[in-house]
């Protein structure tokens, strides 16, 4: 009798569970993902929802003890569209997480959490797929890493700070190896603009045991853009014994690998790490990388949308030599496009890579068209002059139109960010001058004054400046631009000749009104309006060696107050090579290699 009790019971447990299962639906428009890999009851438990088409809902959980919990809700725009909560302080027994929407239950999971997490082994494999689950949950976990500021000309200390921030990272302590905590085993993360896209790609990988892989390029050169080799993946990567110590190994291999060729290479190559992307707003997705003509790179980590009160923006983020990482919207000053034969420039996505019963491979052009898990490869870039570019990501940035003096304040404001970023830039080659007197830091010869390493990469600023000069010329030629695109403005009925007309007369008032203060060499502030700068564009096409004193980087004039503290200038043979390649800043225009 004892016995057919118990089978009964098991029957009606197992129809219980059965019936809970059925009741607790995966979903299909709504992918709902709990982390840490081993949940348990000592450690936060982190809830994500996604969807590609609305905000996917509530999230609502049950605890064992049948209390009904709403966690406050963190909610990214889209797409994908997201919300990212926790439950701080778990207790062991069953979970029940749902994402609801209009009161139906559109996404589901089941959880019995134990104690405490039971050790296990962690190796990378590349087992989980890249699909548009992973793909769009990888876009949420760039957009909230960085997510969390307004990128109002903020600087990051480096990765290895905001990956240890589990407000931000999602993923931290995903593995339970220590792997995220402040201490002698955290990783060692120091990636420069090339390595971070890398960076982020293979710890997101590693996390989530996905495929990752990248070649080694070339830099091209001349009408050349640069090509790839094989494709190195993750097998590469340790497995078992030490797995952090691992991949802090194949990190540094990451690092050693990825330069700026790896993502200048030709919009229809298809043996890349990158692939060029349609200019939309369904493609454009946080962790779509930026590609520079002349190698910098940056990552796309956040949509602003415009509004009745405020303009939108695209925010992105890159790393420097010195290990800070800052925040950058989309302008032209920051972001260039430039048609130059030897590189393929724009927006890109990473390619991703699936497994074969012969191992990891790359999605090639065709096989990006016809796959409709990941964006779509596209030529439209390749197709645009570069003014056009910018009118067409305007057009996605504010797509109801700016009227002209928003769009004049908002250009404005970009500049000001950018010299202000340039005023830590020079500071901090101050600072190692101070800390090496005496010793004069080698200039390079030709182009690779752009692009080299040691003492001149980290405290130079040829690169910034061809950008601040270009950003000068942006602001100065808005009200041109208002004639030629007019489609982009809110003229209320006047004509395009009129508004740039005034605009004209505002520029000539705003830029006297807007200024930025630097400390001269002697520890004393000098303020500067955006006019005097402006009014300096000769003298910052000679102002990038930081041998030259603070006040020459900042184009004082050789005879006043200004300049008097100066005690510092580059060797005369070097004035004589930056005289030679003036004409580089004079044209905004970069050598080939």
């Amino acid at each position: 009798m004892t016995r057919h009790l118990l089978a009964a019971a098991c029957l009606l447990l197992t129809a219980g569970v059965a019936r809970a299962r059925a009741d607790c639906p995966p979903g299909t428009d709504v992918t709902l993902w709990v982390g840490p890999a081993a949940p348990a009851a000592d450690a936060p438990l982190r809830i994500v929802a996604l969807a590609e088409r609305g905000i996917p809902g509530g999230i609502v959980v049950t605890d064992p003890q049948g209390h009904t919990l709403t966690p406050a809700p963190i909610v990214h725009g889209g797409p994908p569209w997201s919300i990212v909560t926790s439950i701080d302080d778990p207790t062991p027994g069953p979970y029940r997480i749902e994402v609801r929407r209009d009161g139906v239950v559109v996404a589901c999971r089941l959880l019995d959490l134990p104690a405490t997490a039971a050790r296990r082994a962690v190796t990378w494999e590349g087992r989980t797929a890249w699909d548009r689950a992973t793909t769009a949950l990888y876009a949420v976990w760039i957009e909230h890493l960085f997510g969390a500021d307004t990128g109002q000309a903020t600087t990051l200390h480096g990765l290895a700070d905001v990956l240890q921030d589990p407000q931000r990272n999602f993923l931290y302590e995903h593995l339970r190896l220590g792997e995220d905590e402040p201490g002698p085993r955290a990783l060692a993360l120091t990636p420069d603009c090339a390595d971070l896209p890398y960076f982020l790609r293979a710890y997101f990988a590693w996390k989530l045991d996905l495929p990752f892989g990248m070649r080694a390029c070339g830099r091209g050169g001349g009408d050349t853009p640069p090509t790839c080799g094989q494709l190195i993946t993750n097998a590469r990567a340790a497995s078992g014994g030490d797995a952090l110590a691992g991949f802090e190994r194949f990190l540094r291999a990451v690092a050693d690998t990825a330069q700026s060729g790896s993502v200048r290479t030709a919009l229809d190559d298809d043996a890349t790490d990158y692939y060029p992307v349609a200019l939309t707003r369904e493609t454009l997705r946080p962790g779509t990388i930026f590609a520079d003509p002349y190698g910098h790179t940056l990552m796309l980590v956040r949509w602003v949308p415009q509004t009745p009160e405020r303009a939108g923006l695209i925010l992105a983020v890159d790393a420097q030599p010195d290990n800070s990482m800052g925040y950058k919207r989309f302008w032209e000053g920051t972001f260039l496009f430039a048609e130059e034969p030897g590189a393929g420039p724009g927006w890109k996505a990473f390619r991703p890579l699936v497994r074969t019963p012969s191992g990891m491979r790359a999605l090639d052009n065709d096989e990006l068209d016809a796959d409709g898990d990941f964006t779509p490869w596209s030529d439209e870039q390749a197709t645009l002059a570069a003014d056009d570019f910018y009118a067409r990501m305007a057009s996605l940035i504010n797509p109801d139109g700016l009227p002209p003096g928003r769009a004049y304040d908002t250009t404005l404001d970009a500049l000001v960010e950018q010299v202000e970023t340039r005023i830590g830039s020079v500071d901090t080659g101050e600072q190692w001058t101070r800390a090496h007197p005496g010793v004069t830091i080698p200039m390079p010869s030709g182009a690779t004054i752009f692009e080299t390493t040691g003492p001149w990469e980290d405290y130079a600023t040829p690169s910034r400046d061809m950008r601040l000069l270009i950003a000068m010329h942006v602001l100065e030629t808005l009200p041109a631009r208002i004639v030629r695109y007019p489609e982009l403005f809110v003229l209320q009925g006047r004509s395009p000749a009129e508004v740039r007309d005034a605009l004209e007369t505002v520029h000539a008032r705003r830029v006297r009104e807007r200024s930025v203060t630097y400390t001269r060499s002697d520890g004393s502030p000098w303020t500067l309006t955006m006019a005097d700068v402006l009014a300096r564009r000769a003298a910052f096409t000679m102002a990038y060696n930081p041998n030259d004193c603070v006040e020459v980087r900042w184009g004082a004039p050789e005879d006043g107050p200004e300049r008097t503290p100066c005690r510092r200038r580059a060797p005369a043979e070097q004035r004589s090579r930056m005289e030679q390649y003036r004409t580089w800043f004079a044209t905004m225009r970069r050598p080939s290699r």
